[in-house]
């Protein structure tokens, strides 16, 4: 059975979809974006976004029940791969080995023209 999940310490959905899923012992999230959930504002550069994307990240698998070293793989989307080495500096802080599977991808363009988003699937 599915069992939505949902806080309100990451974004909102700004869509019909739900922050994250948890089927059979494991947490799907939606791809989430570096809005602060109490203020709807997008911090500046890719630093401060990558920061905020992965609190966001780390208060929606608490929020499923789990954390952020139970996570086995995510997707990073940059809109800029020049900002890699960057970003994977704030990927590192989040992320202890063994570390989950990744990938990480450049996109033209993303919701609410923010600098990445990221998705991850989590044990609980």
């Amino acid at each position: 059975m599915k069992k939505v999940i949902a806080t309100d310490k990451a974004p909102a959905a700004i869509g019909p979809y739900s922050q994250a899923i948890e089927v059979n012992g494991m947490v799907y999230t939606s791809g989430i974006i570096p809005v602060d959930p109490a203020t709807g504002n997008i911090p500046e550069g890719s630093v401060a976004q990558a920061e905020q994307a992965f609190l966001n990240m780390k208060n929606l698998l608490e929020a499923a029940g789990t954390d952020i070293s139970q996570v086995v793989k995510t997707t990073v989307f940059i809109k800029e791969m020049n900002d890699f080495g960057a970003i994977n500096e704030v990927y590192a802080k989040y992320f202890t080995e063994p570390y989950p599977s990744r990938s990480c991808v450049e996109v033209a363009r993303l919701p609410k023209d923010v600098m990445l988003e990221i998705e991850a699937i989590a044990l609980k």
